[in-house]
């Protein structure tokens, strides 16, 4: 299974699952990644830690392990 964390600078990924639960999949969700929403991956730090990504025309940062909840194709 492909994460959000194994996409490339400049990739753009279509998320297909959540996993996690509680309040971490909750503020995963609040954030606007669902099911099916498109995610542009615009930089990714040196060390990988955070990840900066554009949903649904805004920008986030996403933490290794949040990435790392989100499945993509």
């Amino acid at each position: 299974m492909r994460t959000l964390r194994d996409v490339k600078c400049g990739e753009t990924a279509r998320v297909t699952k959540l996993s996690g639960e509680g309040a971490v999949k909750r503020r995963i969700m609040d954030m606007g990644i669902v099911k099916g929403v498109d995610i542009y991956v615009r930089k990714v730090a040196p060390l990988g830690d955070p990840v900066e990504v554009t949903v649904r025309g805004y920008e986030l940062s996403l933490r290794k392990a949040d990435a790392e909840m989100i499945a993509v194709e």
